[in-house]
Order: C-alpha cells, then structure tokens, then sequence
C-alpha cells in the first residue's frame, strides 16, 4: 500500500491509500476539486471513502465524488449518516478494503461519534489525535478524549499517526510551554519548525516517537504532574488530560 496525502483548504490533509492495481480509498474527503484531480493525474481507481466524523471539512466532497464515481462505498460512523455515508461503521467492526482489514475504533471527543480506522500501519484518526497534541472538544468530554487516546496509545509502536490537520508547530509551541526544559519536546520543535519553515508537511508520525513529545500522551508522567501540582493539586492522568486541554484552549 501507498501512502498520499493531498492538501486541502488551510490546513486538512485528505489521505489516499493505493494499492499496486492503482485501486484506492479515500479518508475524510472536505473538498472534492483536489482528490478529482489527483485521481485523474494518477489514474487511481477509487473503491471507498472512510469518513472519521460529521465535520464539513471531512465530509464536504463526499457528494461530487460519489455523482462522479456512483459505485463508491462511504463508510462512516452514525453521525455522518446524512453527508454521504452508504455503510455506516461502530466500535469494532471489521471492514475489507483493497485486500486489507480496516478495524473500526470508536475515539469520541471531538465529535461524540468519531471513528478512527486501522490497518497496520495505518491509522486515520481523524481530529482525535494531532502531532504533539489533540483535538478540541467540540461535543465530547475530556474523559472522553482522555479515553480514546488510550485506545491510540494501546496500538504497536511503528502505527503511523495519518491525521488530518497540519497543526504540528502549535502543538509544540504550547508543548514547549508546559515543559519548557523537555529534551525530545525541544528538539522535536526545532525539526518541526524547520519543515514549515521549507512549507514542508510533518505528517504522518510515528506513534513511539508521539509518545515523547505529545504531552496528552504523558499524563502519567511524574514531570508533568510535578509541573501541573505548581498550579493544581491533581495525580489522576485524566484530570491531568482536562488540565492540559483547556491551558491548550486559551494558549
């Protein structure tokens, strides 16, 4: 399989699977002109769309890649019902797409519906999680969220994070803030902010290396407890996790 990531308004990324047969599938399509056009440049056939969540920039081109490629198969949790979806997908549902497996995993948040989708290595998460941090909490609770990244967090070391938004140098800007002396966190910034710097994507990342530098994913770590317990008293990791998200809401 082939990895593509086509650019779409500001900051999205739409991601393209291929396979050797130039099949593919499509994740969270917001616009439809750029993924017409790179099929046609490629001559990709496509065979289905995964949709993460009902947002109008994952969902937005939906409608003309289907008027254009009628047997497309959308699949999609229940909130996206109504944006296209032909096969609506739950926690744990397997799916079979190009001669791969895709698991169905629920990551609610950002939305309350939001799936994610895997097949080693490949997971398309959606606005769950971002490099260096995740997404904000539109319809669902910290609890949740905090929740869903330990089903990320569960997943093998060399899962490629595919997710839909370049907002990589925020995410370690504010990560530099709350551990302004972390090692892997500032040297992880620099690499970063010399990408953009070029117009250079940062995305996919690997998840062992996530693990370092997204502090979402150190909620259990005595140094950020010990630089959270100077404003607040709390040790759970979801409370840490709450913390985080609204310093990073107001940052």
């Amino acid at each position: 399989m082939n990895l593509i990531s086509i650019p779409a308004f500001q900051d999205n990324y739409i991601w393209v699977l291929t396979d050797d047969t130039n099949h593919c599938v499509i994740v969270d399509p917001g616009e439809a002109a750029p993924v017409l056009q790179a099929i046609e440049e490629n001559q990709w056939q496509p065979d289905a769309i995964l949709l993460t969540h009902h947002h109008h920039d994952h969902v937005g081109g939906v409608t003309a890649l289907r008027a254009k490629f009628p047997h497309l198969v959308v699949y999609g949790p229940a909130e996206t019902q109504d944006k296209g979806t032909t096969r609506v997908v739950e926690d744990g549902d397997k799916i079979l797409i190009l001669g791969s497996e895709f698991s169905v995993i629920a990551t609610p948040g950002h939305t309350l519906g939001h799936v994610s989708f895997f097949s080693f290595p490949y997971l398309f998460c959606g606005d769950t999680m971002f490099s260096g941090g995740c997404g904000r909490l539109f319809e669902g609770t910290p609890a949740q969220m905090y929740q869903s990244f330990q089903k990320i967090n569960a997943l093998p070391d060399e899962t490629l994070i595919c997710c839909a938004h370049e907002y990589t140098l925020a995410n370690m800007k504010f990560a530099r803030h709350i551990l302004p002396e972390d090692r892997a966190i500032n040297d992880y910034y620099h690499k970063v902010n010399e990408l953009r710097a070029k117009n250079q994507k940062t995305l996919p990342v690997i998840l062992k290396n996530e693990r370092k530098v997204n502090v979402f994913l150190r909620t259990d770590d005595p140094v950020l407890i010990d630089k959270i317990n100077k404003e607040t008293t709390m040790q759970h990791p979801e409370a840490c996790f709450a913390w985080l998200r609204a310093k990073k809401d107001n940052f």
